[in-house]
């Protein structure tokens, strides 16, 4: 198989497992080793991947990684597993930072699994960085996201390479924090900088205080003139662009639906890269497309009434109402789901 077919297995794996392996040591067997084999090395030469690696830390001795993977001679990746049921986000990961500096390694690996993230010494050499440069989701992952995976696989690692492409993930991740923060709360010198350019009285505070919701509202309107653009060409459309309806701000997607889309995804696995199963809200059903064009649905998710349905398409894209009691229910249809989607693969 190709690395992109190794990927969706391995999140199909981890889909099944996210509800029985609730344990570190269930983790590990269920996903992890799985996940270093996909990268390509054998979990069971011991001259490529140790389990257990222990090595003496200033006064802690004794002390164990999970595991330690070598290229040739040199140790370049060590990996600390988590529990599936474990946030990464409150896990304490310590020993990594010790082990990093030890060993001298390249490559610091934290997950529970599902999450992948990918630590290095863009900060100060042989000392681990406190934030990942890289997050790889197996729920939900997209081809940029698959690229910079495979950069780690044994057959193309390149440390120098790893390490310009994490400088670059790690400015692009402060330049998207950055916009993320002005677009939710603009702040007076970021309004400054935006207005010099169209208003041409003094900006004083209350012109500044004046221009913030303004400049808050051209954000998102940009945002929806993009989004309906990328729209117009799924549907082979074009013309003049207006933006969407303002019921557009009630949609929420639940955590139910989310559920549902990463279940189809895993049945999609089996069929097609789930990078091409996309999820598309609105206020009354939730759809799940193909390669996010509407011409091609997959299912719609009706988890807002009081009962829950599902609604399956056809290569003839009629839709087949099936009745569920829980999400989980969705794999009842796996069969119907993968041969809609084989139809449009």
């Amino acid at each position: 198989m190709s690395f992109k077919e190794d990927v969706a297995d391995l999140a199909k794996r981890a889909i099944s497992a996210q509800a029985v392996a609730q344990t570190e040591e269930a983790t590990k067997n269920a996903i992890v080793m799985p996940f270093i084999r996909v990268l390509g090395f054998d979990v069971f030469d011991p001259t490529q991947v140790i389990p257990e690696y222990v090595a003496d830390v200033g006064l802690k001795k004794g002390e164990k990684i999970d595991y330690a993977v070598k290229i040739g001679s040199r140790i370049e990746y060590l990996i600390e597993a988590k529990s599936v049921s474990v946030n990464l986000r409150d896990a304490q990961y310590s020993q990594l930072f010790r082990y990093f500096h030890t060993c001298d390694a390249n490559i610091a690996i934290l997950t529970n699994g599902l999450q992948i993230w990918f630590f290095t010494d863009l900060e100060a050499p042989n000392k681990m960085d406190a934030a990942p440069f890289f997050k790889f989701d197996l729920l939900g992952y997209d081809e940029n996201d698959l690229r910079e995976l495979e950069k780690f696989h044994k057959a193309n690692f390149s440390i120098e390479n790893i390490k310009a492409a994490a400088s670059t993930l790690k400015y692009l991740r402060g330049a998207m924090a950055f916009i993320e923060k002005q677009w939710a709360d603009p702040d007076e010198a970021f309004v400054r900088m935006v207005a010099k350019d169209f208003y041409e009285g003094q900006l004083r505070t209350s012109v500044i205080d004046s221009l913030k919701p303004i400049v808050k509202r051209a954000f998102d309107d940009l945002f929806r003139q993009r989004v309906k653009r990328k729209i117009d060409v799924a549907f082979d459309g074009g013309g003049e662009e207006t933006l969407p309806d303002v019921n557009e701000a009630k949609i929420e997607t639940t955590e139910e639906e989310l559920q549902g889309f990463m279940i189809i995804r895993a049945i999609a696995a089996e069929v097609a890269p789930v990078s091409r199963i996309v999820l598309r809200d609105a206020q009354s059903y939730c759809a799940i497309l193909f390669d996010d064009n509407n011409r091609k649905p997959i299912a719609r998710l009706h988890f807002n009434g009081k009962t829950k349905f599902v609604t399956v398409f056809g290569a003839d894209k009629e839709g087949v109402r099936h009745d569920i009691e829980k999400v989980e229910d969705i794999f009842k249809v796996a069969a119907q789901i993968r041969e809609v989607i084989s139809s449009y693969s």
